[in-house]
């Protein structure tokens, strides 16, 4: 029996899982849906990496959790804020990571997309082209690596562009270029103040209408679009709205086990950070759809939520920290060798927390060894001065 702290300080008995994940790699990948994860960073544990300094990469465990993805059948989304982009990476160290990461999935026909930012750019104001020429380069990086180009929102363009007219453009700019088509992704004001006013209103409404728009004028180069945060019911009217072939990818949450599923009239695909921890339970649920069997993907997808909202919750900016509780589980996991983050990240969530998250992964029969899971969670406890 383990002692678990819940949020209040109450210690609560809870006996662990015994029986082994049965979850293995190797399986097929999934076909019916296009399942993203967007996978973590782990650091040399031997290095600083404290706040607001040079991150320091272990490439070789960083490059082998990618093949974990890979081996359950995900394709990897890389350089997204999962791996610490924007808090710890710049375009430096993501461009690095892209093109490892990239030359990697290659090796073993992995399926990978990297994200294309402006966050190259100096703080301070820029001109229009400044801004166009900021995604050009890292286009080229990352088309120049054999990856999908994941077309990020940029802060910087939401600062310079004056209406709808030239956000759509520059998109059409920018997705002219591309050898494959890209996936737009749209991070809303609600979740980045500072992409207020995209798409050239604060009108929710008339963002997404302008967005479908550009969408739609640029299909061709357009492999699919996130758009997140976004409700389940408003992501099913978008999905309806962009023309047909066009994939949905789903960044809700909360509702992706239904989004997934979908209905007669579609379903979405996903591009999730929670699916770097939930990998191996995704990838058997996708095979149950690809089997046409839409309740055992309910049956396996469903109780994950629970997790997912855990690994999510906090007030304003600390939802921010999810991360801290995808590395906490990927260590349990045996997938890393220590508990360490970009930026000294692992503090950022309380022991409360982190133990409600191993219990639930532990629920869900996540840990491939339960045993080690155990004694790492002890040790944990024991650091952290819970006996």
């Amino acid at each position: 029996m383990i002692k678990l702290p819940d949020a209040d300080g109450e210690l609560t008995a809870y006996e662990p899982s015994t029986t082994p994940s049965v979850f293995v790699p190797g399986g097929p990948a999934v076909t019916s849906r296009t399942f993203f994860a967007a996978p973590h960073v782990i650091v040399d544990p031997t290095a600083g990496n404290e706040p607001y300094t040079p991150p320091v990469l272990d490439w070789e465990a960083t490059l082998k959790y990618r093949h974990h993805i890979w081996s359950h059948g995900l394709a990897v989304s890389e350089a997204l804020d999962t791996a610490h982009r924007g808090m710890g990476l710049g375009w430096l160290e993501s461009s690095e990571l892209i093109k490892r990461s990239a030359a990697e999935a290659h090796a073993v026909g992995g399926k990978i997309a990297g994200t294309a930012w402006t966050d190259q750019l100096a703080h301070g104001e820029h001109t229009l082209e400044e801004v166009i020429r900021a995604y050009e380069e890292q286009i080229e990086v990352i088309e120049g690596a054999g990856a999908q180009v994941i077309l990020m929102a940029s802060r910087e363009l939401a600062a310079v562009a004056r209406g709808p007219e030239e956000y759509a453009d520059v998109y059409r700019r920018l997705l002219s270029q591309l050898r494959q088509p890209a996936i737009v992704h749209w991070v809303t004001a609600e979740w980045d103040p500072s992409l207020t006013g995209y798409w050239g209103s604060t009108d929710i409404d008339e963002e997404i209408k302008t967005f479908v728009s550009v969408i739609t004028d640029n299909k061709d180069k357009v492999d699919g679009i996130k758009v997140a945060p976004l409700p389940g019911e408003r992501e099913i009217e978008l999905r309806r709205a962009v023309p047909e072939g066009i994939k949905t990818y789903t960044g809700d949450d909360t509702n992706y086990p239904e989004v997934i599923a979908g209905d007669d009239r579609g379903h979405s695909h996903a591009m999730m950070g929670v699916f770097d921890p939930l990998a191996p339970i995704i990838a058997a649920a996708g095979r149950k759809l690809d089997a046409g069997d839409v309740q055992g993907f309910r049956d396996l997808i469903a109780p994950t939520a629970e997790l997912s909202m855990h690994l999510f919750e906090g007030p304003g900016m600390n939802i921010r920290f999810y991360k801290t509780g995808f590395t906490f589980l990927s260590w349990l996991s045996g997938t890393q060798d220590h508990f360490r983050m970009v930026w000294g990240e692992q503090a950022a969530r309380s022991v409360s927390h982190l133990a409600k998250a191993y219990r639930l992964a532990d629920g869900l029969g996540l840990f491939p060894d339960p045993e080690l899971a155990a004694h790492r969670l002890s040790a944990f406890l024991v650091t952290n001065g819970v006996e």
